[in-house]
């Protein structure tokens, strides 16, 4: 008896030290997800060529309770009844429930943007706007299920987990500038507008932050935070993941290391003052962006990586009413917002907001096109934890406005499915999620 009970202590201790002695694995995945020839870019414009795939990577977490899911994929947008069935294929396929499951957007401008509400929408009154086929995002969710499955099959044991931050240079600009009394905006490229690109940066997040899951200091896996629309070009018919595309695949290939980038709260900071659409400022802000995740990870500080804790809460917003159409042209690309904006309107189902907590890390994913000041207030909350932020979750609201973008005007609050009062509701949200 003493014998076997000494022989399944041992077999307890193997299978301890083969989980990791916290039971707490990990394991990154990738998966295709470059459209089709023909099927919709933002907002209807077909596809016509490819420059470079597009991609979805993430993470698996393990904690012996649960399983967690987040990931990026390279779109511009994915919201309503098309996030949720993602979602709902992602968890089936880790195992877990939908709640754990944060799917975000990097929202580059060179590919889709699919919202199933519009969609449903505008099936219901017969409009005919192009529509990303039931037949292609079968294929992405399979795609997406055989990733995340691969990857729990393959989750590792990790015991540490690394944070650093660094300062990129040259790349982010705010796009709201405000000059003799009035908003000027300074869009992703400043091709038509050059003397914008000679006002300063302004207010912006000029810090890249990255969180590294490791055995010891061995990194399995890195994730990059950064606040910048990741866009230089725009609704041509060519697909592209962009400069933080090509950013994060030099830092991969460079590092020997998996690479997930997630754009923070950047809807009021774009690429303007560097870009004017040039191939050449393209790749520049390549290089840019790869020497700030390069800084980053030089930077990282390792420590025993803390239990995990994962909050979730339904954001309910209200919409704004739908002004009637107007006598001009209305374009498949102005029925196709209208519908999302009408469907948001009508909406009862809140949207997914969730956090990560490993130790002193924290990880907040928020939905829409979020401006800066809500990943500064989850910082500000935070205080003496490691925050980063992803924005561009469920993107149906679009973009999440502080009551005084809605009081100064601008292209932001008019381009934002929600009305003054989104800014008390977000911050509410982010306390509850960041356990505040």
């Amino acid at each position: 008896m003493l014998f076997g009970w000494r022989f399944a202590l041992l077999a307890m201790f193997v299978a301890a030290t083969a989980r990791g002695a916290t039971g707490m694995r990990v394991a990154a995945f990738q998966a295709d997800a470059t459209p089709a020839m023909g099927e919709p870019l933002i907002w209807v414009q077909p596809v016509t060529s490819v420059m470079d795939p597009l991609l979805a990577k993430g993470i698996v977490l393990e904690d012996g309770r649960a399983r967690y899911v987040m990931l990026a994929v390279d779109w511009c947008g994915i919201g309503g009844s098309t996030h949720l069935m993602l979602r709902q294929r992602i968890a089936r396929a880790a195992g877990t429930d939908i709640k754990r499951v944060a799917l975000q957007v990097v929202h580059q401008h060179s590919a889709p943007y699919a919202e199933g509400d519009g969609y449903d929408w505008m099936a219901a009154k017969g409009l005919k706007p192009l529509r990303m086929s039931a037949a292609y995002l079968e294929k992405l969710a399979g795609n997406l299920e055989r990733a995340v499955a691969g990857a729990v099959a393959g989750l590792q044991p990790f015991d540490s987990i690394g944070v650093g931050q660094a300062v990129v240079e040259r790349v982010g600009s705010a796009r709201r500038i405000w000059k003799d009394g009035r908003i000027l905006v300074r869009y992703s490229s400043t091709a038509k507008t050059p003397e914008l690109a000679l006002e300063p940066e302004g207010d912006i997040d000029r810090e890249i932050r990255t969180v590294t899951f490791a055995q010891g200091t061995k990194p399995l896996v890195r994730m990059h935070y950064y606040a910048s629309h990741p866009q230089t070009f725009c609704c041509d018919g060519r697909v592209s993941a962009d400069f933080v595309g090509a950013a994060r695949a030099g830092m991969e290939r460079a590092d020997g290391v998996a690479q997930v980038y997630f754009t923070g709260c950047g809807g009021d900071v774009t690429v303007g003052k560097y870009n004017t659409g040039q191939d050449s400022e393209r790749a520049a802000l390549a290089s840019r962006m790869q020497a700030g995740m390069r800084a980053s990870i030089a930077a990282t500080k390792y420590e025993k990586a803390g239990r995990i804790r994962w909050r979730y809460a339904d954001l309910r917003l209200p919409g704004k009413p739908v002004p009637p159409p107007g006598a001009g042209e209305r374009t498949d690309q102005v029925v196709y917002r209208d519908a999302i904006t009408e469907a948001f309107a009508r909406r009862t189902r809140g949207l997914p907001v969730s956090s990560l907590r490993v130790g002193q890390v924290v990880i907040v994913h928020l939905p829409g096109e979020p401006l800066l000041e809500f990943q500064r207030y989850a910082q500000r909350i935070g205080q003496g934890s490691f925050v980063a932020v992803a924005g561009y979750g469920e993107i149906s609201p679009g973009y999440l406005c502080p009551d005084e973008a809605f009081r100064q005007g601008g292209y932001e609050p008019s381009a934002s499915n929600g009305i003054p009062g989104t800014e008390g509701r977000v911050k509410s949200v982010i306390r509850k999620v960041m356990g505040r």
